[in-house]
């Protein structure tokens, strides 16, 4: 995925600050919106890990840090329940300003309490996604029990929750008891899926089994099992990211690029997308690109990339054919290539066809398997036969014409 540091600023005036993650491939159809769990920030691994899977579906994520916490602006102390639901909305506002109004919000523990909160009031949003969310907001009391008599009676006081220090005021718990998060969802009419692993020490199974309950369909559980609160195992972020971005697609479909058709086996079709070209290639889409340094949005290969790749493939293939037909026990081979154009008089090796420069492709093969040194150096005599190899040695013609009807 690309990855893009962004700020912008919530209703207050301070400054939050934000990641942008957008696909590597194609540009975005859809938007989410990555609310992360209370005293976390946008940058845990579990939060990347769940935006990567859902960029490589195609949508794009911006996740940002509550005022306060991680990079943004702010003091964490001065914060409430009510003014990180407003965060969720400035977040919101500036998607749709820049890019797209996000149509999924996904929240991590009390995130996933914001996320339903604000995207239930949300119009744009179409589904929400949460993750080991509690029932009730004032669960959040329980990481810090013994302390709350002090900040009611003193206005504040600081606590340890995961090992780390935080100033809880008396706004903010008192702030907690003002959203039903049962009700709300009594009421809503959107997707929602409810994550939650059976194992949770921290927020129970019977809270992701109350908001299930209370919910309207359609309405999906997934079960964690095995997975701690903080999904701090890799494996598990991974797996949610993939679940959620399989699910919301039925909620929010990838429409289809333009098909393709040719009675040629290749076609290749730009549009309005810099350089980005849509290919099918044998009945296989391939999306070809140029790098962003020369105006491309680096979406694909580019043309000389494709062309590197035809030959590697060609040399691989029919080094493996040779191998077979002799019986050796060729097991892997890498080709290794890069394509640059150098002088014609510093390439001592290099067919001399006048001046200026001439294209050149280094080739580096890698052979695996039980074979000896005659063996390794035929297969390297080989690779010089495949048959993009010697189309590359030959005169080439390119005959071209201009569609005028239905002939092609």
């Amino acid at each position: 995925m690309k990855s893009t540091k962004i700020t912008f600023t919530n209703a207050t005036g301070l400054e939050l600050s934000a990641r942008l993650d957008l696909p590597a491939d194609r540009k975005p159809q859809h938007f989410a919106l990555f609310a992360h769990c209370f005293t976390c920030s946008k940058d845990l691994s579990v939060v990347r890990n769940i935006s990567r899977a859902l960029t490589s579906n195609g949508f794009g994520v911006m996740r940002f840090d509550f005022a306060g916490l991680g990079d943004s602006d702010g003091a964490f102390s001065e914060t409430t329940f009510s003014s990180n639901i407003e965060d969720v909305h400035a977040a919101m506002a500036y998607l749709a300003a820049e890019h797209k109004e996000p149509e999924l919000i996904i929240g991590h523990s009390l995130g996933g309490a914001a996320a339903i909160v604000a995207g239930a009031a949300a119009s744009h949003i179409k589904a929400i996604a949460t993750i080991g969310a509690p029932a009730h907001i004032d669960h959040i009391k329980n990481m810090f029990t013994a302390q709350v008599p002090k900040i009611m009676d003193e206005g504040s006081a600081q606590v340890s929750i995961g090992g780390r220090p935080f100033t809880i005021s008396r706004s903010f718990l008192e702030d907690l008891g003002n959203r039903d998060l049962v009700h709300i969802l009594a009421d809503m009419r959107k997707a929602i899926l409810i994550a939650h692993s059976p194992q949770d020490t921290i927020v129970s199974i019977d809270n992701a089994a109350e908001l299930y309950q209370a919910a309207r369909h359609p309405k999906t559980f997934l079960s964690l099992d095995g997975a701690d609160h903080l999904l701090t195992n890799s494996s598990d972020s991974i797996y949610v990211g993939n679940m959620i971005a399989s699910w919301v697609q039925r909620y929010l479909p990838m429409e289809a690029e333009g098909e393709l058709k040719s009675k040629m086996p290749v076609v290749a079709h730009i549009a309005n997308e810099g350089f980005t070209t849509q290919i099918l290639a044998g009945g296989h889409p391939i999306t070809a690109d140029e790098p962003e340094s020369v105006g491309g949005n680096n979406y694909g290969p580019s043309p000389y990339d494709l062309l590197s790749a035809a030959l590697g493939a060609c040399t691989a293939m029919t080094m493996k054919m040779y191998a077979e037909r002799k019986q050796w026990d060729l097991q892997e081979a890498f080709v290794h290539l890069r394509h640059g154009k150098v002088h014609a008089t510093d390439c001592a090796e290099c067919e001399e066809k006048g001046g200026g420069k001439i294209d050149r492709f280094e080739r580096l093969i890698e052979l695996h398997g039980d074979l000896d040194e005659t063996q390794r150096k035929r297969l390297v005599e080989i690779a010089d036969k495949c048959p993009v190899h010697r189309t590359l040695h030959e005169t080439v013609q390119v005959v071209t014409w201009l569609k005028k009807d239905e002939s092609v």
